[in-house]
C-alpha cells in the first residue's frame, strides 16, 4: 500500500471503476467500465443530447489565509490504452498462449498527472493555465516466440485553469477547472473513451492557509460555502482528523477525512468499507473466470493473486472489522431518543 495516506485514498479513487471487482471481457457487468470521473471529449460531449458526458469538471472551495498564502495542486487520471496481442507473424489476435500463460487482447490504463507548482493567491487572482499534452503512442511487449503485446493510445489534450478571487479580507474562493479539448472525429462512445480523462480527481494543498470544509462549514462561512459550485466531483479534507491543509476533489462521494481501513491487506483500491465483499467476490470465481481475469490486465491481476494469497486469519480480520465498527459506533441522536 502507498507509504503516503493520502495518496492511498487517492489511488482508490483512481482505480475505483477500474478495477474494483475485478473486471473480465466475458463479464455482461463489465460492458460499462471507467464509471467515474470521466471528462469527455468535448465534441464528442456536446453531441450528445443525454448531456451526460461532460467535457469539464470544475472544483471550487475556500481557503483561509491572506494574498500570500501559497497552493500547489495536482490533477490525476487514467489514460486508456488499447492492448492488442499480435502473433509471431504480425497478425492481430484475440490472445496469446505464451510459457503457459494465457494473454488477452483488452484495455489497460496509464496513470497521467497534471501539477502546478506552489503559487500565491494573490498570483492566482489573475488566474493561471497549465496546458494538458499528451501525444499518442504505440510501444511493443515481446512474448518470446508466441508474438507481442502491442499498446497503443490516442492523444489527449486540454487544459487546467486555476484562478482564485478575494470573498473576505482573510477568505478566498479557489477555482479549478479541467477541459477535454481533445479532437473528435465522431463515432461510438466506446471509441471516445480512448480520448477521455478517466476516475479524474483534484489534489490541492496549502503550507500556511487552511481550506474550509464544504460538508461542515462554521456557521459564519456558510452562505460563501454555499456559492462554491463544483461540477462532477466534490471536495472533502483528507489527512489526520481536524488538519485543514490538504483537500480531495473527488468524483465519488466521500465524507471528510476518509481513511484507508488498516486491516486492508494490500492495495486492493480499495481500503474503505467492502474490501471483504471484493474478497470473497474474487475467491468464488470459477478457475475459467479467474483465468480470463489473469489475461486481461495485470493490476487486476495482482489483486486475484494476493487474494488467493490471504490466510485464514487475514480473512477473519476483515470480517472482525466490521463486527468492531458495529460494537463501537455510538448511537446517533435519534436512536438516542428512541431509547429514552
Amino acid at each position: 500500500m502507498s507509504q503516503d495516506p493520502i495518496r492511498a485514498i487517492a489511488d482508490a479513487v483512481l482505480y475505483e471503476g477500474y478495477v474494483l471487482w475485478p473486471y473480465r471481457r466475458s463479464a455482461l457487468k463489465n460492458a460499462q467500465r471507467w464509471t467515474f470521473g470521466g471528462v469527455f471529449p468535448q465534441a464528442h460531449a456536446q453531441a450528445r443530447e443525454a448531456g451526460d458526458d461532460p467535457w469539464t469538471m470544475q472544483t471550487q472551495c475556500l481557503v483561509e489565509g491572506d494574498c500570500e498564502t501559497e497552493v500547489n495542486l495536482g490533477v490525476r487520471f487514467l489514460h486508456v490504452v488499447w492492448r492488442q496481442m499480435v502473433d509471431s507473424d504480425g497478425r492481430e489476435v484475440d490472445e496469446l498462449i505464451a510459457d503457459g500463460e494465457q494473454h488477452l487482447t483488452w484495455e489497460e490504463a496509464i496513470e497521467r498527472e497534471v501539477t502546478l507548482d506552489p503559487i500565491s493567491l494573490s498570483e492566482l487572482l489573475a488566474g493561471r493555465e497549465v496546458p494538458i499534452a499528451i501525444e499518442a503512442g504505440i510501444t511493443e511487449e515481446p512474448l518470446g516466440d508466441a508474438g507481442a503485446v502491442v499498446r497503443s493510445w490516442e492523444p489527449l489534450e486540454g487544459s487546467l485553469h486555476v484562478s482564485a478571487e478575494e470573498v473576505s479580507p482573510s477568505l478566498y474562493r479557489l477555482t479549478a477547472l479541467i477541459e477535454n479539448r481533445t479532437s473528435w472525429p465522431g463515432g461510438a462512445r466506446e471509441a471516445a473513451i480512448r480520448r477521455t480523462f478517466c476516475s479524474t480527481h483534484t489534489v490541492l494543498r496549502t503550507h500556511n492557509g487552511s481550506f474550509v470544509s464544504l460538508t461542515a462549514p462554521p456557521p459564519g462561512l456558510r452562505e460563501a460555502v454555499d456559492q462554491c459550485e463544483n461540477r462532477g466531483t466534490w471536495p472533502v479534507l483528507v489527512g489526520e482528523a481536524d488538519e485543514r491543509h490538504t483537500l480531495l476533489s473527488s468524483p465519488i462521494i466521500l465524507e471528510d477525512y476518509p481513511r484507508i481501513a488498516p486491516e486492508s491487506p494490500g492495495d486492493l483500491f480499495d481500503g474503505g468499507e467492502i474490501d471483504q465483499l471484493l474478497i470473497l467476490n474474487i475467491l468464488s470465481l470459477t478457475d475459467e473466470e479467474k483465468a480470463e481475469v489473469r489475461a486481461s490486465d495485470p493490476r487486476v491481476r495482482e489483486i486475484l493473486d494476493r487474494s488467493e494469497a490471504l490466510s485464514p486469519e487475514q480473512l477473519m480480520r476483515l470480517h472482525g472489522r466490521t463486527v468492531r465498527e458495529l460494537q463501537e459506533r455510538q448511537p446517533t441522536p435519534f436512536e438516542s431518543l428512541r431509547s429514552q
